[in-house]
Parts: C-alpha cells; sequence; structure tokens
C-alpha cells in the first residue's frame, strides 16, 4: 500500500482503477474545461497569512450548516454515477460520512437508491433532486426522500439542459458500460473493479429503474432521462418542490447575485455557490471567485456552501474564511471511493480534515468559526471589475 499524503495520490491510485469512462465522467468538464480547471487553479490564487507566537492548543474544526453539527464544515455533493466508480458506492460513501460526522448527498442520478442508502445507514442524509418533466415522478421521489428521512432536500437549478462533455461522448457513457470492443479491451485490465461490481446490488440508476413505466433497459433508461429535464424549471416552480417537500432546502447551482437574491426570497434555507464543477456552462467564473459577490449580494440572509474546485484541508479554510458557512467536495471523495471503497472515502475526509487543522493552527486560529478574511491574502481584483 502506498503512502498516501494528499488528494493526488487517491487520485492516482483511482485513475489506475477505475475503467477509463467512468474516470473521465469524474475528471472533465463541459466544452474546453475553462471553468472546470479554473475552479482549482483560482484558489491558488489566494494565499495564506501566517502568524506566529499564538497558542494553538485545543483546537476545533467542528461546524454546524442548516441546523446540523459536523465534525468540519464540509458535506459529500451529490455525484451521480456514483455506485460505477465502486461497487455499492453510494452506500459506502454514506457510511463513511455518517461514521466521520459530515453530511452525505445522495444525487437523483445514483446507482444505488434512496432505499438502499437508508437500509445502510442509521441517521440521515440530504437528497438530491433534479427537476424532471414527468411530474408525478418527480413528487413521488421526492414523498420517497421523506419516506427515508432525509433531512434536507438539494434542488439542483443549473441542469435544465446537459452541458457538452467531449469526453463522456466519446467515451460512450452508459450504465453499466456498452460493451464495444474498446470498452471490453479497458475493463480488460480492471479486473479488480470488475470483480467487486459482479456482487453489487445494482448496476444502473437505482431511483429511476423500477419506478418509471417502460424502462427496461440502458436504451430505454438513455432515452427517458435524455429528454426528462425540465426546461421550464422557474422560481415559481422552485417555490412549489420547496412547499412540497416541506423541510430543510437548499439550492445548489447559484453562480449569480441577482440568483441568490432571489433564493432568499423564496425561502430556502442555504444556497450552494457553483458551477456544477465545470460540467455546465464553460467560461463561467469559479465558484470561489464568485462567493464574495454573493455574499456581499445575501447580506447573511441566508447560509452559503461553497461547492466545485476543492481538493484540500486549505482550499476549505480559504472558502470560510471568505465567509463561506460550509463546503461540498465531489471530485475529491470520489477520488477516495474508486481508489478503496469506503476506507478511501474516509481517507479523503481525513485528509481534508488534517489539512485543514494544520493549516488553520499555522494562520494563528484555533476554532473554523474564527477564520475571517485576515487570514487571507487576496489578489487585487480578484473577485471582480469585470465590465457588464
Amino acid at each position: 500500500m502506498p503512502v498516501i499524503t494528499n488528494i493526488q495520490d487517491l487520485k492516482r491510485i483511482y485513475e489506475r482503477r477505475v475503467p477509463r469512462m467512468f474516470f473521465d465522467y469524474t475528471e472533465s468538464g463541459s466544452w474546453t474545461e475553462q471553468t472546470f480547471r479554473e475552479n482549482s487553479s483560482d484558489f491558488e490564487q489566494i494565499r495564506l497569512r501566517q502568524k506566529v507566537a499564538v497558542d494553538m492548543s485545543n483546537r476545533s474544526t467542528a461546524g454546524t450548516v442548516i441546523g446540523q453539527k459536523m465534525t468540519m464544515p464540509v458535506a459529500l455533493a451529490p455525484v451521480g454515477l456514483t455506485g460505477m466508480q465502486h461497487a455499492d458506492g453510494e452506500m459506502k460513501a454514506a457510511r463513511a460520512a455518517q461514521k466521520f460526522g459530515v453530511p452525505y448527498t445522495l444525487s437523483t442520478m445514483s446507482i444505488n437508491s434512496i432505499e438502499d442508502v437508508a437500509e445502510h445507514i442509521s441517521g440521515p442524509f440530504w437528497f438530491q433532486l433534479y427537476t424532471m418533466k414527468d411530474t408525478d415522478y418527480t413528487s413521488r421521489l421526492i414523498q420517497r426522500a421523506k419516506d427515508a428521512g432525509c433531512s434536507a432536500l438539494v434542488i439542483t437549478l443549473d441542469l435544465q439542459l446537459l452541458g457538452q462533455r467531449h469526453k463522456d461522448l466519446k467515451n460512450g457513457l452508459s450504465a453499466p458500460p456498452k460493451l464495444t470492443p474498446r470498452t471490453i479491451a479497458n475493463l480488460a485490465t480492471k479486473w479488480g473493479w470488475g470483480i467487486e461490481m459482479l456482487s453489487a446490488k445494482r448496476r444502473s440508476f437505482g431511483n429511476i429503474v423500477g419506478h418509471v413505466d417502460g424502462i427496461d433497459d440502458p436504451a430505454s433508461l438513455g432515452a427517458w432521462t435524455a429528454e426528462q429535464f425540465d426546461l421550464t424549471l422557474d422560481w415559481d416552480k422552485i417555490s412549489k418542490l420547496m412547499e412540497q417537500w416541506g423541510g430543510k432546502v437548499i439550492l445548489k447551482g447559484i453562480l449569480d447575485p441577482e440568483d441568490a437574491k432571489m433564493a432568499v426570497k423564496v425561502g430556502a434555507d442555504a444556497i450552494v455557490v457553483s458551477n456544477h464543477g465545470g460540467r455546465q456552462l464553460d467560461g463561467a467564473l469559479s465558484s470561489i471567485r464568485m462567493l464574495t459577490p454573493i455574499l456581499d449580494a445575501v447580506g447573511g440572509d441566508i447560509e452559503v456552501i461553497l461547492d466545485s474546485g476543492i481538493r484540500s484541508g486549505q482550499d476549505v479554510l480559504k472558502a470560510l474564511a471568505m465567509g463561506a458557512n460550509g463546503t461540498m467536495i465531489g471530485r475529491s471523495y470520489i477520488y477516495g471511493l474508486g481508489a478503496m471503497g469506503q476506507k478511501g472515502v474516509t481517507t479523503a475526509l481525513e485528509i481534508i480534515r488534517k489539512e485543514l487543522d494544520m493549516t488553520m493552527a499555522l494562520c494563528g486560529e484555533t476554532n473554523v468559526a474564527n477564520l475571517g478574511r485576515h487570514n487571507l491574502l487576496i489578489p487585487e481584483g480578484f473577485e471582480g471589475r469585470w465590465q457588464d
């Protein structure tokens, strides 16, 4: 077993172990991938202010988001096809998150179903909703999340249509994989992944298959999914979904200050500043660049979570110091899951917490609640000066 010291170590193991189409699904963005790259590289422009001769004992990374206590202000973001990265991937990621003390968010486009996850953990998790044209299906999906005891509904707003991801199209991405000569050749080199997948509970979309009439093979599933995302989603529909849910709501995919104000107006509990990991509008600014304008727009009237680009505990610290209430990680924990299953997710979380804890101490702080812009050196013009 190699010595694993950072998230990149997990990524290297992940790439060796998982079929190419699923690695590329995770490690790619839309079109030129500019936004995908800058989500991470923009964090590097923010520097940390070192402080010395400070009592560094009795440190705490614990935080609270939408009333939920967590060992650090980091939640596992919704990631589709997680069960293709590792057999029973959603269940394993959820168990790792629960044991570590952070929230897990299940995607609508998961392999394991809502019920699968609920059966394999002892506490609540968050459920991410894509709004579909089939309103009956959407209503039943919300009810299933209620029945499973989900503690928050995360409504994704930035995927009314699918941004073009060149690698997915070229790889023929599907769940389970289509057996073409190219796919078979690649799968033959991933025998460990394949053996584990033979015993997986599911190998297709568990929240859809068996819950929609007429879907009984990958072709019918693909056709249904391709035409189901609701192009007419607007704030009135969002309000109705929130009313139907009746509990805590997080609106994900906010990248504009005016949209953030609307989220406050409709009564959401939190927003996620996110560009879908650079997988939707290529050329949009990174999430970390847009964080301050959005915080200024909402003025503390709503909790703000930062998603997209986080690969370290230092990135988490920078987001919190700039004013975010919490953060979400997606690729960082998927690397761990694909590399080593549940243990890998735990390892990813341990890496991020250790980096957050040590960096916080070296910045002269002992509690994440005390982090602020005084801990950072932010380059002039980083957060704006863009001409409309």
